[in-house]
């Protein structure tokens, strides 16, 4: 394989028109996976109850860090004259769109039994989608800091579409008082309307051409999975992006408890998180930029930095202080997701220098691997935060004294914290350290930072 990695080497550098289109399948992603964590479990409880939903979700969340990986390989290996991720994107898609429906849209009042089924269709169509999309947009770009650019369009798209499902119940609840179906159906349309034409964009946008299969038998699932784990810095990467994702869960599953139990600001609760999400569409433009000048691992550390200070900063707060809170809440939207931009543009990176050694494409299960990480910290973090909380006494429904007040406010700004530390502290010595391995094995290095006068042009 050739080369693809270093200043110059993005040869066929797309437009910003380009890779907007390209980044849009990102919209119904997020219009519907910020519903599946928020909105559908509460839905589905009222009819279910608590045990049986949490029991159903819990067991199609396994099956989804199953087939992530399945997936990545499956389509790295896909040869065809539509391509190696179009297939399993449109396949994928068809699929989603199918559970969305029944998901979203229910007739009737759906059994456990159903509701099972149709979420284990659902992520597996999602898991079709999201892993060969974010291993093609990986390929898109053949310069160190192009992938940083195509990832940044990735994740602007991704905060439209949570702004966009996060303003849905607000506007139809303008003096209708819209019911729960009504918010549900909204977001399932939503996903729905968007998942038609940016499917169609990202079916138009070029694929970088396979590169013909080296000789011998293709390696299984369990052989493809072990040759990439040996990696160091790719073990670094997911457990940096498992605390970037953990400190996130932990923050976003006590944010209403903090603001309406903390502060006694109820009517700012859904306000402040929407704000967050509304400064996040910024932040990837920043966060590249900076990129630009101090390479990547550089920049995840800053912006982990940035957000340990921000989080910190929540200490100072007092029942009330809502002006002091409102400025941490855009500061965090302009930090938000630095890290995870960074580390996917990182995995790319990586992706391209297994490839050139092994001869094998592996960008699709990298990208799955970090996906699972994202998927595990997620569980891990609600799994750790509620129980927390309940153990200092505090009551999401109930009265709490100074005591358990001053327990939630501990772990809502030291949780996080302490996880984006832990991320910064695992990226601190990383483009070193890559320096150093390719001194001793003849490897590639990564590329150095671009210079200040030659920023490249948005």
């Amino acid at each position: 394989m050739t080369s693809r990695t270093g200043p110059g080497a993005d040869r066929e550098r797309l437009p910003a028109w380009r890779l907007a289109a390209f980044a849009s399948l990102a919209l119904p992603l997020a219009g519907a996976g910020l519903p599946l964590a928020v909105y559908l479990p509460a839905f589905y409880a009222q009819s279910l109850g608590l045990a049986a939903v949490g029991l159903v979700f819990l067991l199609t969340r396994l099956w989804d860090t199953v087939s992530d990986p399945l997936v990545g390989v499956l389509s790295d290996a896909t040869r065809s004259r539509f391509g190696r991720r179009r297939p399993w994107i449109a396949a994928g898609a068809v699929i989603f769109a199918a559970a969305t429906v029944a998901i979203f849209l229910p007739a009737g009042h759906p059994s456990a039994v159903y509701l099972g089924v149709w979420l284990f269709a659902f992520y597996l169509g999602w898991t079709m989608i999201q892993v060969p999309f974010l291993a093609w947009g990986g390929a898109l770009s053949a310069d160190y800091h192009g992938r940083s650019r195509v990832q940044a369009f990735v994740q602007i798209a991704t905060s439209l579409g949570y702004v966009a499902v996060l303003v849905l119940p607000a506007l139809l609840d303008q003096g209708n008082h819209a019911s729960a179906r009504a918010n549900v159906r909204a977001m399932g349309w939503f996903t729905l309307l968007t998942l038609a034409p940016s499917l169609a964009l990202v079916l138009l946008t070029p694929e970088p051409p396979a590169e013909p299969a080296p000789p011998g038998p293709r390696p299984s699932l369990r052989q493809a999975i072990a040759a990439v784990a040996t990696d160091p810095f790719l073990a670094r990467v997911l457990a940096s992006d498992f605390a970037v994702t953990l400190g996130q869960t932990i923050r976003t599953a006590l944010f209403v408890f903090f603001v309406v139990g903390y502060l006694g600001q109820p009517r700012w609760g859904a306000a402040l998180f929407l704000l967050q999400f509304v400064f996040g569409v910024f932040a990837a433009p920043i966060w590249v930029r900076v990129a630009y000048r101090l390479g990547k691992a550089r920049t995840v550390v800053a912006g982990e930095l940035t957000q340990v200070a921000i989080n910190l900063g929540l200490l100072l707060a007092a029942p009330g202080a809502l002006a002091w809170v409102l400025a941490l809440t855009v500061a965090q939207g302009l930090a938000q997701g630095s890290g995870n931009l960074m580390l996917r543009a990182i995995v790319a990176d990586l992706a391209d220098a297994q490839e050139r050694q092994s001869g094998r494409a592996r960008s699709g299960l990298l990208f799955s691997l970090f996906s699972t990480s994202a998927k595990l910290a997620a569980a891990v973090g609600v799994g750790l935060a509620l129980p927390l909380l309940g153990a200092l006494g505090f009551h999401p429904k109930g009265h709490n004294g100074p005591d358990a007040l001053l327990g939630l406010k501990l772990v809502f700004a030291l949780g996080p914290a302490l996880c984006h530390a832990v991320s910064a502290s695992l990226m601190l010595r990383f483009d070193a350290d890559q320096q150093r391995r390719a001194a001793r094995t003849g490897a590639p290095a990564p590329a150095p930072p671009v210079p200040a006068l030659q920023i490249p042009a948005e």
